[in-house]
C-alpha cells in the first residue's frame, strides 16, 4: 500500500454539479453555495462556465457569480471556456484560471459541441497557446477516458495520446474522466499509472469520477495507488452531463473527505461546514443527493 500524507480535492458543485438541473438555480443561491464551501476551507473549485446560454441556460449568469464570487486568496478558481467565444468572455472577466474540455470520443465530442476530437484540438492549440503567453492557468478536462455512451468502451492508447497532445500544447493540468461512472479501479490503476511514467512531473493530473455504478471510491482508492493526488468531487454527489445519458453525479466530496480522514490523508476541508454547505443549496435541487454523508447528517440532525 502507498498512499499520499495529502490530496487536494477540487470542488466541481457549482459548475459542474449544478449545469445538469432541470431548473434555474437562482443566482443567489448559488453565490450562497459557493461561499459556503469557501467557508469550509476549499482552495480549489469550478465556479462557473462561459457557455451558450442556449445550450446550458443554468451557466448563463457566469459574470454575476464571478463578479460575486472571484477570491485572490483561493489557490484555482476555474471558469470553463470551450472556445473562442467563450475564452472572449473569460479574457474580460478577472479570473485566472480557465478549464477547456474535449473528449476521447469522436461521438461525444460531437454531439457535446458538434466537432471532432480532432477538429477540436486544432481549434484549442492557437487558443491554449494564448492562454499561456498571458499568463493564465489551463487546465484540459479528458472526457470519456474510459468509457463513451455513443461507442462503449475506449481504448487506452487514445487516451494516452490525447493527453500527451495537450501536455504538448503546455497546459498545467489534466483532468482525466470517467464520464458515465463505468470504469472500474483495475483499468482506473493502469491508465493512470501509465499517464504518471508517460508525463512524468510535466502537468498536475487529476482523477474526475462520476458515481453511477458505485465504483467512483473505490476507482478513486486506485488512483491513489498509481499516485493520483488530485479528485475533482462534488459537494453533495451534484453533478450529471446533459450530453452522457445515463451519468449519474460526480462523486460527493463529502463521501471522499470521509474516506480519505479514515485512511489518515490530509485535505485541508472541514467537513460539518462542507455539509452546511450542501444543506443551503438543497432546496434547489431536483432529485434525490447521492451521497452516504449528508444522508447521514441529515438523519442525525433531524434525531436531534
Amino acid at each position: 500500500m502507498s498512499l499520499p500524507e495529502k490530496v487536494t480535492l477540487i470542488e466541481v458543485g457549482p459548475r459542474d454539479g449544478l449545469q445538469n438541473e432541470t431548473n434555474l438555480i437562482p443566482t443567489d443561491v448559488k453565490i450562497t453555495f459557493i461561499r459556503a464551501l469557501m467557508k469550509a476551507h476549499i482552495q480549489e473549485m469550478e465556479l462557473t462556465s462561459f457557455v451558450s446560454p442556449k445550450w446550458v441556460p443554468q451557466m448563463s449568469d457566469a459574470e454575476a457569480i464571478l463578479e460575486a464570487c472571484l477570491d485572490s486568496s483561493m489557490i484555482r478558481q476555474f471558469v470553463l471556456a470551450p472556445n473562442q467565444k467563450g475564452l472572449e468572455r473569460f479574457y474580460a472577466s478577472h479570473a485566472r484560471e480557465v478549464a477547456v474540455f474535449v473528449g476521447v470520443s469522436n461521438s461525444f465530442n460531437k454531439k457535446n459541441i458538434n466537432k471532432s476530437t480532432d477538429e477540436s484540438l486544432n481549434e484549442l492549440k492557437p487558443l491554449i497557446k494564448e492562454l499561456k503567453d498571458n499568463g493564465k492557468f489551463v487546465r484540459a478536462c479528458i472526457s470519456t477516458a474510459f468509457y463513451c455512451p455513443y461507442e462503449g468502451k475506449i481504448q487506452p492508447e487514445a487516451v494516452y495520446q490525447l493527453c500527451e497532445t495537450f501536455a504538448g500544447y503546455e497546459v498545467d493540468e489534466l483532468s482525466v474522466a470517467d464520464t458515465i461512472g463505468m470504469a472500474n479501479p483495475k483499468d482506473v490503476y493502469e491508465v493512470f499509472s501509465e499517464l504518471k511514467t508517460r508525463l512524468s512531473d510535466s502537468v498536475l493530473i487529476t482523477g474526475h469520477f462520476h458515481n453511477t455504478r458505485g465504483t467512483a471510491l473505490a476507482n478513486i482508492y486506485a488512483s491513489l495507488e498509481a499516485g493520483i493526488t488530485r479528485f475533482d468531487s462534488s459537494a453533495g454527489g451534484l453533478g450529471g452531463c446533459p450530453f452522457a445519458p445515463g451519468a449519474s453525479g460526480n462523486v460527493a466530496t463529502e463521501d471522499v473527505l470521509f474516506m480519505l480522514e479514515e485512511m489518515g490523508i490530509e485535505t485541508g476541508i472541514d467537513r460539518q461546514r462542507l455539509l452546511e454547505a450542501v444543506d443551503l443549496v438543497k432546496p434547489s435541487i431536483t432529485r434525490p443527493l447521492d451521497s452516504k454523508q449528508y444522508q447521514l447528517y441529515r438523519k442525525e440532525s433531524s434525531s436531534r
